[in-house]
């Protein structure tokens, strides 16, 4: 099994005390292939704390660069950044971040048609998969991926002062993203953070609990959201969860068992 070198078990030291985690559990990190899709205000938190937990493999796609109205909750990305990719940006900055794990940019849309390729390319399908987008349609697509390859889905959303999170295991057949929340409708496919506003302080929230889970996900191999949907309230700072079922009659994981 991987080994820690003496410098990766300083870093990670605080880690390696915590009750419930053990040397294996950090051996399991860095061990780890995840795949991020979008590296935007929720990919930029996410990635960054999981860079800096010891995820060993970390691999990054979004095809958009990086704009002026993005610096205000992307955490990545400064003002000389602008006009570079997202994608590879955030690559080279958990490099910097982390010197001890391998990350990733690739500047392009994940698709059906490529999605084997992306989430593949050269290190093997993902452990776990990130859906750090920022709209209802795009999310709907990457659950049909996440079926496909039997990838496990780690889901997240946040607009406004709210924010979703929930965890999908193909494998177990305990439901899918279509399963919770249907087709999007109309008003719900075009919704995102560029036409109807975020706060900061939203997606470092949402994206940090997406990491939380994720290292539970990895490390321990425990998903706290087993069936369950977690609903964060901003404005009231209230948390809640909600259980949900598979859905039978799904058209989109009921076909791909």
């Amino acid at each position: 099994m991987t080994e820690l070198a003496d410098d990766e078990l300083l870093r990670y030291a605080r880690q390696i005390l915590l009750n419930g985690w053990d040397m294996d559990a950090q051996l399991r990190l860095k061990a780890a292939h995840i795949v991020i899709v979008g590296a935007g205000g929720l990919g930029c938190p996410a990635s960054e704390t999981l860079a800096r937990a010891g995820v060993g493999r970390i691999t990054l796609i979004d095809d958009d660069m990086i704009e002026a109205s993005n610096l205000q909750r992307q955490t990545l990305f400064v003002a000389a950044d602008i006009g570079q990719s997202k994608a590879m940006r955030a690559a080279e900055r958990l490099t910097e971040i982390n010197p001890y794990i391998a990350a990733v940019g690739i500047k392009d849309r994940l698709s059906d048609d490529n999605a084997a390729d992306l989430l593949d390319s050269g290190a093997g399908l993902p452990d776990l998969l990130l859906d750090c987008t920022d709209n209802f349609a795009t999310r709907d697509s990457i659950n049909r991926i996440s079926l496909a390859l039997k990838i496990p889905l780690l889901s997240a959303s946040a607009i406004g002062m709210t924010g979703q999170l929930s965890l999908f295991e193909p494998a177990k057949q305990t439901g899918c993203y279509h399963c919770l929340f249907g087709a999007p409708s109309d008003d719900e496919d075009t919704r995102t953070c560029a036409n109807s506003g975020v706060l900061a302080s939203t997606t470092t929230v949402m994206g940090n609990l997406q990491a939380n889970t994720a290292l539970q996900y990895l490390g321990l191999g425990h998903n706290p959201l087993s069936g369950k949907l977690l609903l964060w309230d901003g404005r009231s700072m209230q948390q809640r969860m909600m259980n949900y079922k598979p859905d039978p009659a799904c058209p989109v994981c009921h076909h791909s068992s």
